[in-house]
């Protein structure tokens, strides 16, 4: 399978037509400013929508929301008998920009939903609040963002944000508006803009940064320099992009974690066998903690209000109060142990052992050893879902699935085959999880670099349920960034929005149970502190009349045309090309060459028949893949 089941895009495909038929006689209340609630009441539900700038960046004579500044957008749904908060919904919603200040009426909203299901190439909306992005750490120096759910045309690929060196680590802040990824080979941190997927920065941060965390308030990025000579932390202030302290620790590879309050910071020193303490107001070291030999990882406990240390060397998993800063007590393994991680919310502990290929899962009320539970060989990452805690084998092709509710008892296991070769085939290897949770629940993500494909499983499926490919590229890890509305509290659903350009909008809103279907209508003022926006309508003219063929080199020759003048665009000099064979299953990249009067020229081969779409960026204009309507081309047989 080339595409992922959608079951959430189902239902409300099936529901949208229903839900016209019993919307003609809803009403709502006039459009307001963009602070103020707009409300609607229907079928037994109400909703209230709001859009709220987040901090105001700039002075001046509006209050509501600006271009290029963050927003929160929320809906709080009810039953309108008695305003009961109506919870664990999944409502879709679209950010659509309207052509002018008059509201969308029912027949247009309806008309627009019908649209975005049908994920349209020509016709989509400015953000899309239902989707998500699969981003990848790949082998080079590059980071690709790949649309699952639909994608352009037939390609999944959204973008490929280019590095000044390999990845190693990476790190999502809160609002998943900002990614930090840590590059060994050029001692520096990258900062990524995931609005626009443009780098913001590129900070160094000591020799060898590898392992990268965010406090839990996200103040400061805490960056483990791996450097025999210089080893330490370097920590960075996410506000300004400058280092705020370098604190010499330890030697050896570094892991970090922090307490609940943030107060701490604990970093492990792998070669000295210690836990040094950092206070993190002061930017100062506190402490230096024996804690064992070899100690390769650390994770900090809510429930038990406890700090674990496992040591490689003797597998021993020292228990640290995080308080008082000593060693409670120990729990004692085997040797070998490489990975360490806490159930989340819940109340076990796993600690993995690559020697023995083994888990041993400890309960962390009592800190006493439960399990050993035997798993594929060379395992070496763990990751969770609400049921199931899941386990890579490097080794293998198998991920291992254990249960997490029957661990009281006794420890249940399962497996799926995640691709066709083993990880460790591909020889590359990253501190960042290669499976992650997927944003539907009971579902993850898998990356095999071996097979250069990710991988779509859903809990109770023997294999898994879809795949889709990096496009010749080996990816290390993974990252989901998900764009869909969280229940931030009972019955109100809010994400965080930026939209860069001055307009009218519509929040196209859409629920399948309660059914009910709106355009609620908001307003983006000018921002004096940004450029005056300009819209920019570009379109290609195809010049070359023959069509391609198979096997044969082709070159397509076509004018780029300026919407708004008339006038040809001349001398772009990164008019980038991607051309693929539809539905996605080859592709190619090149730069088109200018030859002037706006005229340029790309050469591809075609390697077998069949309609091949042209897709054009210009990054110096700000134009994506997704602006410029494609040429089509079909290939004849030579």
């Amino acid at each position: 399978m080339s595409r992922f089941f959608n079951p959430l895009l189902l239902l409300l495909t099936l529901f949208v037509v229903q839900i016209a038929a019993q919307n003609s006689g809803q009403t709502a209340t006039p459009p307001k400013p963009s602070q103020t609630p707009e409300a609607v009441n229907e079928q037994g539900v109400s909703i209230e929508f709001k859009v709220s700038p987040i901090k105001r960046k700039v002075t001046g004579s509006s209050s509501g929301l600006m271009a290029g500044e963050e927003a929160t957008v929320s809906f709080n749904i009810t039953g309108t008998n008695g305003s009961v908060p109506l919870s664990n919904l999944r409502p879709a919603v679209w950010i659509d920009q309207r052509p002018g200040k008059d509201r969308s009426d029912p027949k247009e909203c309806r008309d627009k939903i019908q649209t975005f299901l049908q994920s349209s190439l020509a016709r989509r909306p400015t953000l899309d609040l239902n989707s998500y992005f699969v981003l990848t750490l790949n082998q080079e120096a590059n980071i690709s963002v790949i649309d699952p759910l639909s994608g352009f045309g037939g390609s999944k690929l959204y973008n490929l944000i280019a590095l000044p060196g390999a990845g190693e680590d990476w790190v999502l802040n809160t609002d998943q508006n900002r990614l930090y990824v840590s590059m060994p080979s050029v001692d520096q941190i990258a900062v990524i803009d995931t609005a626009t997927w443009k780098m913001l920065a590129n900070v160094d941060a000591g020799v060898k940064p590898s392992r990268v965390a965010l406090q839990h308030d996200g103040k400061y990025l805490w960056v483990g320099n791996d450097d025999a000579a210089q080893s330490g932390v370097t920590v960075i202030d996410t506000s300004t992009l400058k280092v705020a302290a370098q604190i010499t620790t330890g030697a050896g590879h570094h892991e970090i974690a922090f307490s609940d309050d943030d107060r701490f910071a604990f970093v492990t020193n792998k070669q000295d066998g210690t836990l040094t303490i950092v206070d993190t107001r002061k930017l100062a070291r506190v402490k230096d903690l024996k804690v064992g030999p070899q100690p390769i990882t650390v994770a900090v406990s809510s429930l038990s209000k406890a700090l674990y240390v496992a040591n490689e060397e003797d597998g021993s998993i020292a228990v640290v109060d995080p308080a008082r800063l000593e060693i409670l007590t120990r729990l004692k393994t085997s040797p070998g142990l490489k990975v360490l991680r806490l159930q989340p919310d819940g109340r076990y502990g796993f600690a993995l052992n690559t020697a023995l290929n083994s888990v041993f899962v400890f309960d962390l009320p009592s800190n006493k050893l439960m399990h050993k539970i035997t798993v594929g060989p060379g395992s070496d990452q763990i990751t969770f879902t609400k049921q199931f805690a899941y386990v890579r084998s490097s080794a293998s092709e198998f991920v291992t699935m254990i249960k997490l509710t029957d661990l009281d008892k006794e420890a249940a296991l399962s497996r799926f085959p995640a691709g066709q070769k083993a990880p460790q085939e591909a020889a590359v290897s990253s501190l960042a999880d290669a499976i992650v949770p997927a944003p539907e629940e009971g579902a993850v993500l898998v990356v095999n670099p071996a097979d250069k494909m990710i991988y779509y499983y859903a809990e109770g499926m023997a294999a898994p349920m879809g795949s889709f490919q990096n496009y010749r590229r080996i990816p290390k890890a993974l990252l989901v960034l998900d764009n869909a509305l969280r229940e931030t509290k009972r019955g109100v659903y809010s994400t965080t929005i930026r939209l860069d350009a001055p307009g009218y909008y519509d929040a196209v809103f859409l629920l399948d149970s309660p059914r009910a279907i709106h355009c609620f209508s908001f307003a983006v003022d000018e921002n004096p502190a940004l450029p005056k926006h300009i819209a920019t309508g570009l379109k290609v003219q195809q010049l070359t009349s023959e069509s391609p063929l198979v096997g044969k080199s082709y070159t397509l020759r076509f004018k780029l045309i300026d919407t708004n003048t008339g006038e040809a665009k001349s001398n772009l000099n990164d008019l980038g090309v991607l051309v693929f064979l539809a539905p996605g299953i080859w592709q190619d990249r090149m730069a088109a060459k200018p030859i002037g009067d706006g005229v340029y020229e790309m050469s591809f081969t075609p390697p077998q028949a069949g309609v091949y779409y042209v897709h054009f960026r210009i990054p110096s204009l700000d134009v994506p893949f997704s602006q410029i309507t494609p040429l089509v081309l079909e290939t004849k047989k030579s």
